[in-house]
């Protein structure tokens, strides 16, 4: 027998019980009441469970084998120890994080077992709990290893396969010591699973499946909704796959429920669960806010605001509650964020940034330009290199669908240059939101309330750096057919009398095409979908001691549980989305349309700016390429974190890979990105722009702008939208009137009550209720965010110190590019820096406190 009985190793174990306060269990309540009577029952559980959570999983409840990574048993295998069991809790160790408890485990061992290099688990214990960290002290000629865990442990008998975990040492597959090669290839096995059956609550399991679980046609025919993904006509990056059964009226759609599968560590941590709990209550719609709605007395007999002072009354009066609605949920501890009670019986909204300094700002067109460079939606506008601007749509089908804006309505306002010569000086600039929208025109219009138009805008960069608006273009469909192209007018800009309030209106209609593509292709799409399938092919193929793994694994924190929870309240059939922006139940598909044209390389910021034409390459210019637009805030701050996040990846890389020989025969990374391509982003398997992965320079390209799009893009689009859009005049998502025409009635209303007519044409009274309680929540931070430069591991995460070092590194150039970007933002001279609204351009601050701040770039697409 190879072990000594008088030796023994003394191990610390750093584990949290099951944390009872668990967001998907709230969040499937079907009622206020549910929510309620849950909430009682989650509040007694924890006092009961506090009682003995540091003693029950004592006694031989949770057992322990050490594996060896360097002595071998007779199948080539790692040796295997003996069973030890947790014996001792240790209340007071000072590294304990909030809700952690520590256990001394202590297990036999002799020189000829080696080194240890993972371990098995297992939980005898009926309830599952977080397992933070193993560390083995005292090993001779060793010293300390560690093992990072993080992960939930259930029930040994839930497992097919023995949980195991691996020591915080780094390799290559081709580099893993043997004795742990059998080890490291099948804990992969057990992640991918078997493609088949439904998917528990216990398991780790990843795997692919279309977007077929928007809609519900077995509960009504009006909630059915094409499958996203798997055709040419929509395709779509790929979701995890669940297993649900298919619905019973369309066999290529899945059953919907309350509750969903996730591999079991992408659930929220502990401490985002509790302390994020409040704002995603906030967020549930079919409980929450209908309710509020159909109660609020402000909404009695009035479904529109009646002035822009009514609009402020959210912010500075707020919304009387009758009695018996807070009464019913006041006494939740949960809901003291919602109802901000100061004596009063009122919901009371923060008062958004855009209106904190200057009220009516909003309304200028120097601040209807800024936006588009420094506001929430910042990377869609491109530089005009043809005139007049024209359209790929296909003429058979949607005519001729040339812009109607004509020389005649630019030239005035372009400081003596003409046409050519502004397009030559890269003077103009399009917003562009037409092709798009084009062919759901006539759907959208055909509802009783929305009214749209495509809409393009042409502006000028004045010699003082700001933009100015020459033109937009509201176009409808032809009476006659789309065949026949649509119906074009022309607004040019006047803050004079009627033709004022019509150039406001014009504004207004932009922005909710913009609030849409938003909020349905910046922000959903081009964040959060896209990257799922690179969280589940990295988990599938790529082994916890992978390099690149520890490199990806930050940016992607809770990315998968934020993205079922949007599939099953914001982004379903008549969820948030569909009730209160422009494109209805045509929001998702037309965002698939768009995906055609998504090209990963492209996403890249440098990429970006150059394909908009906005910037251009140029050596001599910092990060190399100049800014056609000098001051413009997102793409001057972004370049800063751009370049700082590839040195960093850069450096990682050249430490693990010696050469590119190494990365062609890295058998798990091919895999990975094999399978990405294939199946991941399977519509576009065939696409010839992806990157071969067979170079250190494309791993670094890809790897940096995977965390480019996870961290900093996902910030710029993402914690703006309250402060812009809480103000719902400045970033309307809904339009609700065509413009009114001369000689019209709606033409003189608008003469008599301008206010009036521009509210009725955009979001009204509930929807804005919505629209401001969703927001809000997406655009804060909760109190254990891990931002970019962080790890939420510590020094632990890797046991070599070359890479702690640059990660170091990279979290001090962070916190310098901050400081620079606070300078700039003291610089009057760039006047898109703050703009009319007095409002400087901080989003993409890397550092922040907790709540709504309107900075911070968090590692990963947490919200």
């Amino acid at each position: 027998m190879f072990f000594n009985r008088g030796h023994k190793l003394t191990g610390t174990v750093v584990l949290m019980q099951k944390n009872v306060l668990d967001i998907n269990e709230l969040t499937s309540a079907q009622s206020v009441g549910g929510i309620i009577s849950g909430g009682i029952n989650i509040i007694g559980g924890v006092i009961g469970g506090a009682l003995d959570a540091a003693t029950a999983i004592l006694g031989r409840q949770i057992a322990f084998k050490l594996i060896s990574a360097t002595s071998a048993d007779g199948s080539g295998k790692g040796k295997v120890g003996k069973l030890a069991y947790l014996e001792k809790h240790l209340p007071s160790l000072p590294t304990l994080g909030a809700g952690q408890s520590a256990y001394n485990v202590f297990f036999e061992w002799d020189s000829d077992f080696g080194i240890p290099g993972a371990f098995y688990i297992e939980n005898y214990t009926q309830s599952e709990f977080f397992l933070v960290s193993l560390t083995l002290d005292d090993i001779p000629n060793q010293g300390s290893i560690h093992f990072p865990c993080y992960s939930w442990v259930y029930n040994s008998t839930k497992y097919d396969t023995d949980r195991i975990f691996f020591a915080n040492k780094t390799y290559l597959p081709g580099q893993t010591p043997a004795p742990l090669v059998y080890y490291r290839q099948e804990e992969l096995k057990t992640l991918r699973g078997n493609g088949t059956g439904e998917r528990q609550v216990h398991e780790r399991i990843y795997d692919y499946d279309v977007y077929n679980d928007l809609g519900d046609p077995d509960k009504n025919a009006s909630l059915a909704r094409p499958v996203l993904g798997g055709s040419s006509e929509l395709p779509y990056p790929r979701r995890g796959r669940t297993g649900r059964k298919p619905t019973k009226k369309d066999p290529k759609s899945e059953s919907r429920s309350d509750s969903f599968y996730l591999p079991r560590d992408e659930s929220f941590g502990h401490l985002k669960s509790s302390d994020f709990l409040v704002y995603i209550l906030k967020s549930a719609s079919q409980n929450v806010i209908p309710q509020l709605q159909s109660a609020l007395s402000l909404q009695f007999n009035q479904p529109e605001f009646n002035s822009f002072e009514d609009v402020r009354g959210l912010y500075d009066g707020g919304i009387k509650l009758p009695t018996n609605i807070l009464s019913d949920l006041s006494p939740i501890p949960l809901f003291k964020e919602l109802f901000r009670t100061d004596g009063e019986q009122t919901l009371k909204f923060p008062e958004p940034k855009v209106i904190q300094v200057n009220q009516s700002g909003w309304q200028t067109d120097e601040e209807f330009a800024r936006e588009m460079i420094a506001g929430v939606n910042p990377h869609i506008i491109r530089r005009l290199q043809e005139f007049p601007p024209k359209s790929k749509l296909d003429t058979q089908l949607y005519g001729d669908n040339t812009s109607t804006i004509t020389k005649e309505h630019l030239e005035p306002n372009l400081g003596g240059l003409t046409v050519e010569q502004a397009i030559a000086n890269n003077k103009l600039f399009i917003l562009d939101h037409h092709d798009p929208i084009i062919p759901y025109l006539r759907k959208i219009n055909a509802t009783d309330t929305r009214k749209a138009y495509a809409t393009r805008t042409i502006l000028f960069l004045q010699d003082n750096g700001t933009l100015k608006p020459l033109a937009i273009e509201l176009s409808k469909p032809h009476p006659q057919g789309d065949n026949f192209g649509p119906v074009s007018n022309v607004y040019l800009p006047t803050d004079q009398g009627v033709d004022g309030y019509l150039w406001l209106l014009a504004k207004a209609y932009v922005i909710v095409n913009d609030s849409c593509y938003h909020q349905l292709v910046s922000h959903w799409l081009n964040t959060h979908a896209v990257v799922e399938p690179f969280v589940i092919a990295t988990n599938r193929h790529l082994s916890v001691v992978h390099p690149i793994h520890k490199l990806l694994l930050p940016h992607y924190r809770d990315t998968m549980n934020i993205n079922a929870l949007a599939r099953n309240v914001l982004v379903n059939a008549e969820g948030i989305i569909e009730s209160t922006f422009l494109w209805g139940k045509y929001a998702l598909e037309n965002s698939a349309v768009i995906y055609k044209d998504w090209v990963f390389n492209e996403q890249a910021l440098p990429a970006d700016l150059i394909k908009r034409g906005v910037a251009v390459e140029d050596s001599s210019s910092p990060h190399g390429i100049r800014l056609l637009i000098e001051d413009y805030p997102y793409a001057a701050d972004g370049l800063e974190i751009w370049a700082a996040i590839k040195s960093w990846v850069q450096e990682y890389v050249s430490f693990y890979y010696q050469s590119d020989a190494a990365i062609g025969q890295d058998s798990e990374l091919q895999a990975f990105w094999k399978e990405l391509v294939e199946v991941g982003h399977g519509d576009k398997k065939n696409e010839t722009w992806w990157p071969k992965l067979q170079t250190r320079d494309e791993l670094i390209e890809i790897a940096s702008t995977l965390i480019w799009i996870s961290s900093a893009l996902h910030a710029a689009v993402n914690f703006g939208q309250y402060p812009y859009g809480g103000y719902i005049l400045n970033r309307p998502t809904l339009s609700r009137r065509f413009i009114p025409e001369k000689g019209s009635p709606e033409y003189d209303e608008l003469a008599k009550n301008p206010q009036k007519v521009f509210l009725r044409t955009i979001t009204p009274k509930n929807e804005t209720l919505t629209d401001l309680t969703i927001i809000e929540v997406l655009s804060r931070h909760a109190s254990d965010e891990v931002y970019l430069g962080q790890r939420g591991d510590g020094d632990d995460w890797t046991a070599d110190a070359q890479p702690i070092e640059a990660f170091k590194k990279f979290g001090k150039k962070l916190a310098e590019i901050e400081e620079k970007l606070v300078q700039r933002n003291n610089d009057e001279t760039l006047r898109n820096r703050y703009g009319p609204v007095k409002m400087p351009y901080t989003l993409l601050y890397p550092s922040s406190e907790e709540g709504l701040t309107f900075r911070g770039i968090p590692n990963s697409i947490s919200i």
